[in-house]
Parts: structure tokens; sequence; C-alpha cells
């Protein structure tokens, strides 16, 4: 009989020094199931481990692979060290373990609590075990979103990354010290921006200079942070999400996002009057004078179609290719949305390009399907609770425009 053995490990481990390095909890699990393993005579086929996933998350690696080899009979018995350790939901139970293993001819062992699909007589059991694990895991949601919204509330920092230009107090959990490296390049974006240098030639620079960009400065740091494609480059949006932050003034703001669900790891924007901002938290790498200096010049420049007028898909357009946002341009009286990235770092990408005008049209066209002759007649608002995503996958017929990728965030 041959064996997949499953181990699942849901709280970061404390003891953990770098990101390849497996929790000690995890190694427990595995020499407890070999031994077992050995004491039955079964051939251990292959060993399925996910680490830091909650028993919920069904886009779990490992267990995704396992269940695929499952379907494919490359082994016997799926043994975890309970059922826990498999799933927590109700619905996953009696889906794979009371329904598509037996069908599959897989036999499903858990050690502590004693669940074998061989035994008919304990189905019940584990069918009462989904269910408390899964009340379990709803109330441990509830208590851990509980914890972390009186945390927020009363400044403590509760991310698993500083942001960048600091880095977590080894002292004290929940507050943040300067990382003086990171600084002196927050410190260089706000004055090169306040003396006028635009956030698209700031980005170049840093790249020029080959500085690390935020994530890359965390994998450098040997943080456990998994970087995105193109992550070491510098974007414009990069830049302009440091030049808004409030947190190189000393103030946190916390909470923008919220979870659809406790069974997954999506999560939604929330109201601005929604969330945690409290001051004062930590030491500022920027002084007031300075940060209300860039403010005015960002609101001043944050209109780039006509004077009072925001563009209607500003921060909302991106590239389809390297999800960078795109940026507006003006040639002889017509504005385009371009990829900043191709221009920022040559080679780094395709690059999407569409005029303002034909992405009006297409969002008239095909997504409004409404008597509206003209989008200047819709308010900001109301064009973005009617559409929620776009992907145009083809070269615009008669055009040298390019796809893009558009999301509506509400």
């Amino acid at each position: 009989m041959k064996a997949a053995i499953y181990c699942r490990l849901s709280e970061e481990d404390k003891n953990k020094q770098f990101k390849n390095e497996e929790s000690n909890s995890i190694q427990n699990q595995k020499s407890m199931l070999i031994e077992y393993a050995v004491e039955h005579n079964w051939e251990i086929y292959g060993i399925y481990s996910d680490d830091d996933y909650t028993g919920a998350d069904r886009s779990r690696p490992e267990f995704n692979r396992l269940l695929k080899d499952a379907e494919n009979n490359k082994f016997d018995i799926i043994l975890c060290k309970t059922q826990s350790r498999f799933t927590r939901e109700v619905e996953i139970v009696e889906k794979y373990i009371h329904g598509l293993f037996i069908d599959w001819g897989i036999r499903f062992v858990s050690i502590v609590d004693n669940a074998d699909t061989n035994n008919k007589g304990n189905k019940k059991a584990r069918q009462i075990n989904a269910l408390i694990n899964e009340w379990y895991l709803e109330d441990m949601s509830e208590n851990i979103k509980s914890v972390l919204t009186n945390r927020r509330k009363n400044g403590y920092h509760i991310g698993s990354f500083a942001p960048y230009g600091y880095k977590k107090d080894p002292e004290r959990k929940g507050h943040l010290v300067i990382d003086d490296e990171a600084a002196n390049i927050i410190r260089e974006i706000f004055n090169l921006f306040s003396i006028g240098y635009g956030k698209y030639k700031i980005a170049q620079m840093l790249n020029d200079k080959a500085l690390p960009n935020p994530s890359e400065y965390k994998r450098l740091k040997e943080l456990n942070y998994k970087p995105t494609k193109n992550s070491k480059i510098w974007r414009y949006s990069t830049v302009s999400d440091i030049l808004k932050n409030e947190v190189y003034i000393g103030n946190l703001v916390q909470g923008k996002y919220g979870s659809i669900s406790y069974k997954t790891k999506k999560n939604k924007p929330r109201q601005k009057e929604n969330w945690y901002r409290v001051e004062n938290t930590h030491d500022a790498i920027i002084n007031q004078e300075l940060w209300d200096k860039v403010q005015k010049l960002i609101k001043k420049n944050n209109k780039p179609f006509k004077v009072g007028k925001i563009g209607l898909f500003s921060g909302k357009v991106y590239c389809m290719y390297c999800k960078s946002p795109l940026r507006s341009t003006k040639t002889k009286d017509k504005y385009y949305l371009r990829c900043q990235s191709k221009y920022i770092v040559p080679n780094s990408c395709i690059g999407s390009f569409i005029s303002v005008n034909t992405l009006e049209n297409m969002v008239l066209n095909e997504l409004i399907n409404r008597k509206i002759s003209n989008i200047e007649k819709l308010d900001r608002e109301t064009v973005e609770n009617l559409i929620n995503k776009i992907y145009v996958g083809k070269r615009i017929k008669g055009t040298k425009e390019i796809p893009i990728e558009i999301h509506w965030n509400f």
C-alpha cells in the first residue's frame, strides 16, 4: 500500500529565521506520520506540506497537488495527523473524504482523532468532527478579527511586514522603528518631488541608481517576502503610494481592506470612514512642512485632462502584461494612456497603449448598455459602481493600440 503524507500549519512559526526554513510543527507532523506508516508497512509515496495556510484555504498548493495525484491513483492512502489538518470545512469533508476518495479508491486516515474511511462505523464521528472544526474556524476568525481591530484602534502596527522605510521594533510588538537605509531613499523621493521632479522621473532616477524597490528590499533582507513579476523595478505607482502614505509622518492608517469571509484570503476595500487612523504612533521620517508641501503639489498635479477635472480612468487602467498602472500622456490634443514600465526600464514590458477616446467608447458600447450618449454625463461614482473589471484581449482593429486591463475598485 502506498501512502501520501499531508501536513499543514496555519500559524506562522515564531522560530522561523529564513523563508526556506520549515516550521518545527511541520517537522513534528512528518516524524509522527512517517513512523505510523512504517509501523503499518505502508510505502511512503510522497510528503505534501503546506506551511502558513488555514484549513479553510482551498488554494493551498500542496493540498491541490495531493488531490490531483489522488485522482490519478498515484497512491492508496492519505495520512494526516488530524482530519482538521486536511480541512476544517464540512463541505470539503463530504466532497472528498466521504465522496470522491471513495470513488477513487483512496483511504483517508488521521491518527490523533482516529478517522479512517475503512471503518464505516466512525463516519458520523468524522462528520461531527468536521462540524466542530468549522465552528472552531468561524469562532477563531471572529476572535482574531476582534483582537486585530482593538490593536489597530490603539495604534499598533499589525501587518506581516513593516512599511518600506521602517522595521519592526524587536523590543516592542506592534511598534515601528526607522530603517535608516530605506528611510534615506524615502527622504530623497519626497525632496525630489518637492523641487519639481515628477513621479515618473523619480522612478527612472531610482532605477538608474540600481536601488532595490520596496519588495526587492524586503526580499534582500530575508523577510520571507514573495515578490511579484518585475518586482525589482521602481514604478510611477510605487513612488505615488510612498508620497501619499501618512506612515512617513508618524501616523498609522490601517484597515483599508477587509476580509470577504473567514473561508478565503480575498479582501475587499473598505470605506475611508471605516479606516483606523492613529497619529504619532512612531518616529516620522518626513517633517510636517515637507509633507504638506508635497500633498499640495500632488493635489495640484492630479488633473491629467482639464483644469478642475480628474480623469475618469485615473488610477483604474493597468497594463495587461506587467500590471502596472497606465500613465496619461497627450499628443496633438489627444489623450492617451500608456504603460509606464516600458519607459522607466527599457525592454521590461511590451507596453499597453490606448487612447482615452477609444476606451470611453468601449466602456459605453460594451458595458454600460444604457441610453447614455456621452460619458461626460456620468459622474465618477456611477461609473465605478457599474464596472468591476474589464480585460481587452485583442489589438484594436485599425489602430496601433495594445491590450489593456481595467480595475474598478468599489
